[in-house]
This record gives structure tokens, C-alpha cells and sequence, in this order.
């Protein structure tokens, strides 16, 4: 039987979300059985307020896919973070002015000017290109690829005159 304080709500999103009532039951059965492995889920769903144990099992199996779910987007937050620490790196390097060397010296015009190199800053631009790649794959901006595939299948005998099979 279910709590009058725990009948799902819409969350405006189409999607129904457990009440807080519920929520707090759930969690409260999760870490009775995390404290308690030996608990049998009869056991817990007596001690916490379920009416059956297979309801109890459903309520720690949503604790469990809820913590995978939070600590998926903690890993991904922190993989952005470092992209980001990435991208500023390779921001800086390509806003700096780098000179061209050549044998240890810098390498200057007909007038004693210092020559630009354009080299670190193309593969600054390199990088951040790399950078974006992977944001657009740990977000799941890109569409996977549609392999498309045509043509038949040839057989062949090895050891074996086609001429005599006919």
C-alpha cells in the first residue's frame, strides 16, 4: 500500500518524480542494506515502511542507478574541466608572438626585424580542434555515422575446376 505522501509528481517535464516522502524511504532503505548486507529485503522493507520486499528491492535499485547516474555526470564535469584547462593553454600560445629560430638564433628580415613563426600557433589551433572534438563526443553532440552497404557476396572454391562442376 502506497503513502499518501508518496504518489509521484509531474515535474513539468512529462516525467513523474518520486515525492520526497518516497525518496527518503528509498534512501533510508539503501543505506540500511549498504550498513547491513545481511538484511534481507523483507527485513528492511519491515523496518523502513514497505508493504513487500520486492518493492523495497525496486527502491534500493533506484538509489543505486541515481548515485551511477550523479557520479556519470561528476566524471564528465570533471572531464570538461581539464578541456577547458586545455583550450586556455592553447589560447594563450596561440595569442602569443613566437619567434622564428633557426641554429640557435633568432631569425630576422632584411630590415633586423625578428620573423614571426606561425608554427606554434597552427598547432595551437591544432590542439583546440582536438578540443573541441572531444567536448562534442562527452557531450554527445555528434550523430553516429550511417554505414550504409551494397553489393553481393563472391564465393570461391579453392582447389576446384568451375568448368568440371557444370
Amino acid at each position: 500500500m502506497t503513502h499518501p505522501n508518496d504518489r509521484p509528481h509531474n515535474n513539468n517535464t512529462g516525467r513523474f518524480e518520486p515525492s520526497q516522502a518516497t525518496a527518503d524511504r528509498a534512501a533510508a532503505a539503501a543505506r540500511l542494506k549498504a550498513e547491513n548486507p545481511r538484511l534481507t529485503y523483507q527485513q528492511i522493507a519491515d523496518a523502513v515502511g514497505y508493504s513487500n520486499k520486492g518493492d523495497c528491492w525496486r527502491a534500493v535499485q533506484r538509489c543505486r542507478e541515481a548515485v551511477i547516474r550523479e557520479a556519470g555526470k561528476e566524471l564528465v564535469a570533471a572531464e570538461a574541466a581539464q578541456l577547458d584547462d586545455l583550450f586556455v593553454h592553447a589560447m594563450e600560445i596561440l595569442e602569443r608572438d613566437h619567434l622564428m629560430v633557426s641554429h640557435g638564433r633568432i631569425v630576422k628580415d632584411d630590415d633586423g626585424r625578428p620573423l614571426l613563426d606561425d608554427g606554434p600557433r597552427l598547432a595551437a589551433l591544432r590542439e583546440m580542434r582536438a578540443i573541441r572534438e572531444s567536448y562534442r563526443k562527452l557531450f554527445g553532440v555528434d550523430q553516429p555515422a550511417k554505414v550504409e552497404h551494397s553489393g553481393g557476396v563472391k564465393f570461391e572454391i579453392v582447389g576446384v575446376d568451375p568448368q568440371e562442376l557444370v
